[in-house]
Parts: C-alpha cells; sequence; structure tokens
C-alpha cells in the first residue's frame, strides 16, 4: 500500500453526486454530515485529480450510472485488489450494494482479471482491508465487513501462503456511522503508519510495533478532520487533507513529504478522505 502508485480508479461528483436534486434526495439517508455542494465538490474533486496526475499516475474514471449513490464517490470500497486478481465485495451498507456490480463491469471492460466475489451472507467492503505487507492482510471486523466476508477472502487467497489478521472494530457511533479499518490507520512506509490509537484494539497496536513500525498518533482534535485518512503515493509521499497541521508538521519531521488538498464537501461530508476516494489499481 506505499509502493509507488502508477494507476488509480476514481469516480467523478459529476457521475456519483449527478445534481443538486440528488444530493437533496440522498444526503440524509447516506448520513452524511450536511449535503455536499455540487458546484465545489466538482472544484475540490478537479484539483485533487491534478495534483495526483502531477505524480504521473494514470486516472481511470467510474462511468456514470443513475443506479448508484452519492456514495458511488467513495470507489475505494467496492472491491480489494491483490496480485492474483481482484476481489469483488460485498457491501455492509445497504445503500451501496449496487456498487460493486458497476466497479466489476469496469473490470471485465478494462481486462483487470477477477479472483472472486464475496456472497451473501458474506460482507465486506474495501475500507476494511489494509496490506500490512505483500503477504500479510489486516481486515476490520464490523459493521461493514463480517466474519463471513473475512472467511470468504481466507479461502481465495490460501492458495497464496497470505496471512489474514482480524481486528475488531468497536460499536463507536453505530451502525449508520462510517467507520472503516482505514479510518484508523494509514501506511507510510514500510515502517511508518498513521493511527488513532483509542479506536484501535491493543493487539493490534501491538502487532503492528512488533513488526518495528513506528506508529503516529493522531491528536484528537484532528481525529474528524480526517487526519488518519492518509494517500501514500509512494514511500514517505502522501496526500492528506488541509487542516490539520499537528499530523502534517510530525510527518515532515519524519521526512515525509505532504501534499494536500481541500475536501469539505467530497471528504469531510461524507467521511471519505483521499484513501477512499481513490481504488489503487497498480503499485511498483
Amino acid at each position: 500500500m506505499i509502493n509507488r502508485l502508477k494507476s488509480v480508479l476514481m469516480s467523478h461528483p459529476k457521475y456519483s453526486f449527478v445534481s443538486k436534486e440528488k444530493i437533496q434526495k440522498e444526503w440524509e439517508n447516506l448520513n452524511y454530515l450536511s449535503p455536499p455542494n455540487y458546484i465545489k465538490a466538482n472544484k475540490e474533486f478537479d484539483l485533487l485529480v491534478e495534483l495526483i496526475k502531477s505524480f504521473g499516475i494514470d486516472i481511470h474514471f467510474i462511468k456514470k450510472n443513475d443506479d448508484l449513490s452519492l456514495d458511488s464517490l467513495y470507489v475505494r470500497d467496492s472491491s480489494i485488489i491483490t496480485n492474483h486478481g481482484a476481489i469483488i465485495c460485498r457491501m455492509g451498507k445497504k445503500l451501496r450494494q449496487k456498487e460493486p456490480k458497476s466497479i466489476k463491469n469496469f473490470y471485465i471492460k478494462n481486462n483487470i482479471p477477477i479472483l472472486g466475489e464475496i456472497n451473501s451472507p458474506g460482507m465486506i467492503e474495501g475500507g476494511d482491508v489494509i496490506w500490512i505487507d505483500h503477504k500479510t492482510i489486516a481486515i476490520g471486523e464490523g459493521y461493514r465487513t463480517n466474519i463471513h466476508g473475512i472467511n470468504q477472502i481466507k479461502k481465495m487467497l490460501s492458495g497464496f501462503n497470505i496471512k489474514i489478521i482480524t481486528v475488531p472494530l468497536p460499536h463507536w457511533k453505530g451502525p449508520d456511522e462510517c467507520l472503516h479499518l482505514m479510518s484508523l490507520i494509514s501506511p507510510i512506509d514500510t515502517d511508518l503508519y498513521v493511527v488513532y490509537k483509542k479506536l484501535l484494539p491493543v493487539s493490534f497496536i501491538n502487532l503492528l510495533i512488533n513488526k518495528n513500525i513506528e506508529l503516529i498518533d493522531v491528536p484528537e482534535k484532528e481525529y474528524d478532520s480526517m487526519a488518519c485518512n492518509i494517500l501514500a503515493i509512494s514511500p514517505r509521499v502522501c496526500v492528506m487533507l488541509k487542516n490539520n497541521p499537528i499530523t502534517k508538521n510530525i510527518l515532515n519531521e519524519k521526512n515525509v513529504k505532504v501534499f494536500e488538498f481541500s475536501g469539505n464537501d467530497i471528504s469531510i461530508k461524507g467521511s471519505g478522505g483521499p484513501t477512499c476516494l481513490t481504488r489503487p489499481l497498480y503499485r511498483y
């Protein structure tokens, strides 16, 4: 998750938000903090795209699909990428359950191999999946991802000598709140992660420490502004939301190059940071 990013999939607000009318119709049921401003969201997203392209990264876009909700903007969640093919998720949030079909169609049209699909009663969302290294995956078990989905992943990867670590997630603010494992942890380098320890189990924190990973703990006042949701472009080069100066300064002290973007309408209101807005397809 920290190797140099070469290719990424995104969904533009003009295809996910579509219009002011769609936003007004859906934002409350999807548990957004407030309705995104359609014009501002498009501008924020275009600037983020411009930033990502500046690193020489190829960006692919999901096409418009009127059956999908505002949440389809957060394209990370509907699939998982492995070296052996993509895994199509089954969403834990009911209003998002049509997204995996759209992502599957994209992979088929672009000749991206599909390793498998999560089936009922299994649920798993990409935001709950973190590659610790090439042979170790941590998966958050909570309201969006259940043990049935995790067991299906284990079966799919059983022939590849990949270890699956299940990380229990807290109730926090309940099933309507977006709390993925990636809400609490972001790899910056093989030996440096940003975390929010307060909501992580001690066993998982100790596992990371035992792997000689240094943990930068996000301060309380920067958790809601999504300082813990950071996209690694390459080792110690990352993209994060603005207005998290404490976390940014600590990263700078660790020789991390930080690039910021404004995301009030594409990130804060819908609780989806730069990792949520991107589905990395290829790293090298």
